[in-house]
């Protein structure tokens, strides 16, 4: 490929110092007999470890200097760490062999006047129906159920044991427990089997652990005992001038004007998403006529990037990525192999975006950049100075501009 470059480099005045500079810190922290600590002469410390000592310590420092240089003479701006080997080193020199990937080169192809359709925005009669029953759900007042049996959507206040194979379930047991019938909280068949049991009634659920389930558990017998403490339900708001404020509504003042409101929200909501499905099918339909080859290093990376992004997001919900392997059986390595077709178009699609760019001519004046990091570190509550230390450089923002621009371009060149 075009964008792979190798580059070998020799170092010898700089591995010299280098060399120097780490047995002068090693020196320091080292205790030679018959000499205070970090007082022994150098030649005594070669003498008791060795220049090879000083090897591992010294070889990154190297590394960047060579690749700094590298990059600086030849004008390089690589997509991917490099791939480096250590090709001879001793006390005089080291050698060093870069593998450097640089951006593709693309054919952009064609991007206009794709034949994608934009699907145009209509809200049902239901649709309204639904959402006002979801807010007046939202805003329902919780009370005690004093007759009746348990419905779909009450709360069964219960206390439950669970039995596999004659064993107390470990974690299969509470008191007192709130579960909403209908939430799916638990297996399949567990609230289900609630309904039409009254306060005080208890009942014994046979179940089956689902497939999908723990690698200990899945798909086997399981018994409950449950015992109805209390039940509770949901008593709507009436859809009135009290229910318009409760909801933020405070120049509604008519039924007529909140079901409007709720039309138009749902309106804009559908809007984003038919937009969003949109700009993808662009993407996708312009993807097409688009010729590059894509380094398989440059597809790792990416899916390095979402693993990680992954890891994150789990550790936000309070779940540790190797517990979520064990949980679901599956491995990094897996993980990594289902990745690899999002990651590829991800990459696909960056470069399409910033090769539009680069044909339409996108830019943006310094006065205008600044102001949108202004804006931008305004909404992320901090100062433009440490948004742009976050970022690395003011031409992180210019970037992001421009890529918003090329994909309005090319929403705007398909409508």
């Amino acid at each position: 490929m075009k964008n792979v470059h190798e580059f070998e480099s020799k170092l010898t005045d700089e591995w010299v110092k280098i060399l120097d500079k780490t047995l002068n810190k090693k020196n320091k922290e080292t205790t030679i007999d018959g000499f205070r600590k970090g007082k022994a002469p150098k030649e005594v410390f070669l003498k008791n470890y060795g220049v090879e000592s000083l090897y591992m310590d010294s070889i990154d420092e190297a590394i960047n200097i060579a690749y700094k240089k590298i990059l600086e003479d030849n004008k390089l701006v690589p997509v991917v760490e490099p791939k480096v080997d250590v090709t001879n080193i001793n006390k005089d020199e080291v050698a060093l062999k870069f593998v450097i990937i640089t951006k593709p080169e693309i054919e952009l192809g064609n991007y206009k006047n794709l034949g994608v359709k934009k699907e145009k925005v209509k809200v049902s009669d239901k649709e309204i129906e639904e959402q006002i029953n979801h807010l007046r759900q939202h805003l329902a007042d919780v009370v005690l159920k004093e007759n009746g049996a348990i419905a779909d959507g009450d709360i069964a206040v219960i206390d439950f044991d669970g039995y596999v194979d004659g064993k107390a379930l470990d974690g299969g047991k509470g008191e007192n427990y709130p579960l909403e019938i209908g939430s799916h909280s638990f297996i399949p068949g567990f609230e289900e089997g609630l309904i039409g049991l009254k306060t005080g009634e208890e009942k014994e659920l046979k179940l089956k652990f689902p497939e999908n389930y723990l690698e200990e558990l899945k798909n086997k017998d399981v018994t409950f005992k449950v015992k109805v403490n209390e039940i509770k339900t949901r008593v709507l708001p009436e859809i009135d001038q009290e229910f318009f404020e409760d909801l933020g509504y405070d120049d509604i003042k008519t039924e007529e004007e909140f079901r409007k409101k709720v039309k138009e929200d749902i309106e804009h909501q559908k809007g984003h998403e038919v937009n969003d499905k949109f700009l993808d099918e662009c993407l996708e339909a312009a993807a097409k006529n688009v010729k590059i080859d894509i380094n398989p290093e440059i597809i790792d990376a990416e899916v390095h990037r979402m693993l990680d992004q992954y890891a994150y997001d789990l550790k936000m919900q309070g779940l540790d990525i190797n517990k979520y392997y064990e949980v679901t059986g599956t491995s990094e390595e897996k993980l990594h192999k289902e990745m690899e077709p999002e990651a590829l178009k991800r990459v696909k699609y960056r470069y399409l975006i910033e090769a539009i760019a680069d044909q339409e001519k996108v830019d943006f004046p310094e006065k205008e950049v600044k102001k949108r990091a202004e804006e931008m570190a305004e909404g992320y509550g901090i100062t433009v100075e440490e948004l742009i230390a976050e970022f690395g450089s003011m031409d992180v923002v210019k970037y992001d501009m421009k890529m918003h621009r090329a994909l309005e371009i090319l929403q705007e060149s398909n409508e």
